[in-house]
């Protein structure tokens, strides 16, 4: 290829990542607006319904079984979607990608994945002002909604992003069959963390490792499908 072909190619194909993803945007528009009205019918027209006491009930049953130990494994298991964590992963997993695949699709990959999925999480709980659940918190309580789980959502996002990466990217089944099982270990993983330590009603978390799931899904069909 020449070098005027190869500038060619380039430009090409910064045109093609930056208009995928400017297609993200009334995606993740989309999901704000179904996540602000399911937190909002949570908190208010379904306050006091069955539903509100079957959440409550879990978080109450996860308490009154507490012990030190279990206090102990969970309260390390949360930072496996902890905001320094996700950040650090991301970063490194951003530059190793960039620097080995010498191009920026899965890199704006897994950068738009972490960064939509925190985007649409804080603007949920802008408009969302669910408490937290009725029980001894372990942990000290963030300045925002209980609905939806910011640390479950980013556990999907992050550890679903580098299975999307490994099946696309790579051939060998041992890191393909790797990447599976965390994707699936560590958002359980830490949701059960935050149920127990206090933190979130079993709605919370569902709904935010749905968030993860729906968010990675559609950044990969939108940035990753023009090669698979």
């Amino acid at each position: 290829m020449t070098r005027t072909g190869a500038s060619q190619s380039k430009t090409d194909n910064r045109q093609n990542v930056v208009g995928a993803t400017s297609r993200l945007l009334p995606a993740a528009i989309l999901l704000w607006g179904v996540y602000a009205l399911i937190g909002n019918l949570l908190t208010h027209s379904l306050k006091r319904s069955g539903l509100e006491r079957w959440d409550a009930s879990v978080d109450r049953s996860l308490a009154a079984h507490r012990s030190g130990g279990w206090n102990t494994l969970t309260h390390y298991a949360t930072f496996a979607a902890e905001t320094s964590t996700v950040i650090v992963a991301g970063l490194v997993i951003f530059v190793l990608l960039r620097v080995r695949l010498k191009r920026w699709r899965e890199s704006l990959f897994i950068a738009i994945a972490l960064i939509g999925e925190v985007s649409i999480f804080v603007g949920t709980t802008l408009v969302v002002n669910r408490p937290r659940p009725p029980v001894p918190h372990l942990d000290q309580a963030p300045p925002t909604s209980s609905f939806p789980s910011g640390h479950t959502a980013a556990a999907v996002a992050l550890y679903g992003s580098l299975a999307v990466l490994a099946f696309y990217a790579s051939r060998r089944g041992w890191l393909r069959a790797l990447a599976a099982v965390l994707a699936v270990l560590a958002p359980v993983m830490v949701a059960v963390s935050r149920m127990y330590r206090g933190m979130h009603f079993p709605t919370d978390v569902m709904a935010g490792g749905l968030l993860g799931i729906l968010w990675v899904t559609i950044t990969a069909r939108v940035l990753l499908a023009r090669r698979r």
